[in-house]
This record gives structure tokens, sequence and C-alpha cells, in this order.
């Protein structure tokens, strides 16, 4: 009896995940985002590679880290975005600093009348040459 109790808590142990280990999250160079402009209805993809800024409309955007999982772990792919707005008289505003989730876009959406801005996916690599060769 006190065998199959034992084995019964192995069991469920592993089923629910207790004591199972993690694999590190892995550090990616390029963040996929999308965006929609409300004005046009017009949504784009475009790839940015981290500490680079690129201009989508009136806003610059800043991805600072950007994370995913192993592929055989559950995915949990985020990045760390500034967003900053830029107005007509080119002052610069910043409208958001903070971790955006591909898997629930709404959790921590930038907050804006125009543009919205969301995480597609983490990449090792893009099709865009790196800033620096350019």
């Amino acid at each position: 009896m006190r065998h199959t109790l034992i084995l019964l808590m192995i069991l469920l142990s592993g089923a629910f995940g207790v004591g199972a280990a993690h694999a590190e999250p892995v550090a990616n160079p390029v963040v996929a985002l999308a965006g929609l402009d409300k004005v046009t209805g017009r949504i784009i993809t475009f790839d940015v590679y981290i500490d680079e800024t690129v201009q989508f409309g009136a806003l610059q955007i800043t991805p600072r880290a950007c994370y995913s999982r192993p592929p055989n772990e559950t995915q949990r792919t985020s990045v760390f975005l500034e967003v900053d707005q830029v107005s007509l008289k080119q002052s610069v505003t910043r409208i958001f600093t903070g971790w955006m989730f591909a898997d629930s876009p709404a959790l921590n959406a930038v907050d804006h009348s125009v543009y919205d801005i969301w995480l597609v996916d983490c990449k090792q690599s893009s099709d865009v040459p790196p800033p620096s060769e350019r």
C-alpha cells in the first residue's frame, strides 16, 4: 500500500509539472511585430532588431529584449518594448514601456488612438539586414 501511494505521488507530480525542469528562455536578436493603422485599415508585419528603432506612422518602436522557449516547451514569447510618439512639432513622448506577450496581445497593449502594435514572434534571423549593414 505504501509503495502504491509513493508511486501515485510520483506520477501526479510529473503530470502537473511539479519539480519538472524548465529550460532557460531563449534570447532572440530579431522581433517580428505587426502594426495596424486604424485610419487606413492597413496591417503590416515587420522585423526589428533588438535596440534598433523603427518608425511606424507617428510611432518610434524600440525593442530591448525578446524571449521565446525551446520548441519542446509551451511557447511563451515575450518582448520588452519602448514606444514613443512623435508630434507634428517633432517633440517625442514615451507612450509605452513594458512587456508584450504573443499569446495574449491585449494583456499589455500600446494604447494609441490611431495605431495598434502587437508581437508576432521572436526570431534568430531576418531577411532584413541588421542596422550595421545598411
